[in-house]
């Protein structure tokens, strides 16, 4: 498997991605969030990585956010600044439960440290038991809780 950044020909790939893993459990997103447009501007500010098999297959996807409303939720340590967030994290169906989730944070940490970041830290929604498994096996702490976007959320965060 390589961890690479995104394409732009794979932008539709991980947008099917996307909406593959709407109504799985502890799953937010809609068809509204995370779109097509979204993924673009991660592509284009080099922030949309994925995960693809030897022969190319897309297999998982991963961003650095750019949400200037998360980055100033008052439960970040302060001395783990600065801090990135780390989102739109998904594993096709197929590969899930097989530790792919924790590869494509474990890789999309190391590039965070490469670009100089401290910490990182997730928005995990308070029913995705899976997702909080995989964070709690990778050492990540709770650091709070917040309502956003019309959801609750737990805050994770891991220094780097």
């Amino acid at each position: 498997m390589n961890f690479v950044n995104a394409e732009e020909k794979d932008i539709k790939e991980i947008v099917r991605l996307y909406h593959a893993a709407i109504g799985s459990p502890g799953c937010t997103w809609s068809t509204d969030y995370p779109n097509g447009d979204l993924a673009r501007k991660d592509w284009k500010r080099n922030a949309l990585f994925c995960l693809k098999s030897d022969n190319g297959e897309i297999i998982g996807a991963v961003s650095i956010d750019d949400d200037k409303v998360v980055e100033q939720l008052s439960c970040w340590t302060k001395s783990l600044q600065p801090g990135a967030e780390l989102a739109r994290l998904v594993v096709k169906e197929d590969y899930q439960s097989q530790g792919i989730a924790r590869m494509l944070l474990t890789y999309a940490m190391d590039e965070l440290t490469k670009r100089g970041y401290r910490s990182v830290h997730f928005l995990v929604s308070k029913t995705n038991y899976q997702a909080i498994r995989s964070y709690a096996k990778l050492n990540f702490t709770n650091c709070g809780d917040v309502d956003l976007f019309g959801e609750h959320w737990w805050c994770y965060e891991k220094g780097l």
